[in-house]
């Protein structure tokens, strides 16, 4: 498990009370979708959600180097493919610099962790813990719903991390409502699929019509029950797409677990009462694996579910 510094630690004025000029180690880190039904279509395009975020340990770390000329500039692993005009940490970074006017630059060093493409929300974790960061950095004290109104536009998980806390999300995203849940360890593991978000929401044979449920009823659900509330709508479309997810959900499901793909995949999670009996699941999960030569494990990870972002108190409400 991952220990996170205190935002007080994090961050302190420099030397002799002068101005914050770097922030290392800034966590950033990913979340899974406990259910996600798709509700409808609104007549944009954009499709009608609700869904259970919550964050878990596993983190992208983040370095920020802050600079007087207003340039943006990026470094580190994990961005080779990836333009800059679709990073979004340029983006957020760009977005907060329009927002406030200010004079900052900075420098931005990536170490990343959480696979690319995996429903883990990596990217959007990433934009918004640039926005958190360098808010703090640059002395720009936006408050959080200030915050949150820059977040929707880079991509709609970008809020949820921004918003802080384990949530109930409806619309696009941006809806969110605080919600309380039972500690729970969790074993992730990253199929060698590659799924594409776009393709899985255009997909024809997606359902968009399940049931709204309220809050209050996955409240009352979670505290009656065990196991998984709900379903992952966009499950059949991806196990249709990518045979590997299909046998691997087959596979886990066969053990007598419960598992789920997160968001729009390829990543699957199955959660636990505490993590000694999650790293006892994953060695036998894993021998499992190599009676299977068509499933490859590109990583697994055990991770701990977090009740709020690690620099939720870096923003003011």
């Amino acid at each position: 498990m991952v220990d996170f510094p205190s935002a007080g630690s994090s961050a302190p004025p420099g030397a002799g009370g002068l101005p914050l000029t770097t922030l290392l180690d800034v966590p950033a880190p990913a979340k899974l979708n406990l259910f996600l039904h798709v509700v409808g279509r609104r007549p944009d395009g954009y499709h009608q959600l609700q869904t259970v975020f919550r964050f878990i340990d596993l983190c992208d770390r983040l370095d920020f180097e802050r600079t007087p000329d207003g340039s943006i500039q990026r470094d580190g692993d994990g961005l080779a493919g990836l333009p800059a005009a679709q990073d979004l940490v340029l983006r957020a970074a760009h977005a907060l610099q329009q927002a406030t006017g200010t004079r900052y630059g900075a420098r931005i060093r990536y170490r990343k962790v959480i696979p690319a493409g995996g429903g883990l929300g990596g990217g959007s974790s990433d934009a918004a813990t640039t926005l958190i960061a360098l808010n703090r950095l640059w002395g720009t004290g936006l408050r959080r719903a200030e915050l949150l109104r820059l977040a929707l536009p880079l991509g709609a998980d970008v809020p949820v991390f921004v918003f802080g806390q384990a949530a109930f999300a409806q619309g696009i995203g941006e809806d969110l409502a605080p919600i309380s849940l039972p500690p729970q360890a969790y074993l992730v593991m990253h199929p060698d699929a590659s799924v594409s978000t776009a393709a899985v929401f255009n997909d024809p044979d997606l359902t968009r019509d399940s049931e709204s449920v309220k809050i209050s009823v996955f409240a009352d659900w979670q505290t009656q029950h065990s196991g998984l509330f709900g379903r992952n709508d966009l499950e059949t479309v991806v196990c249709r797409q990518q045979p590997m997810v299909d046998q691997l959900l087959a596979t886990l499901r066969g053990a007598g677990l419960a598992a789920r793909m997160t968001g729009s995949g390829s990543c699957v999670f199955v959660g636990f009462s505490d993590a000694r009996l999650a790293r006892v699941q994953r060695n036998q999960i894993i021998g499992k694996m190599h009676d299977l030569p068509d499933v490859v494990i590109n990583g697994s990870w055990l991770c701990q579910g977090l009740d709020d972002h690690p620099l939720r108190d870096w923003v003011m409400d």
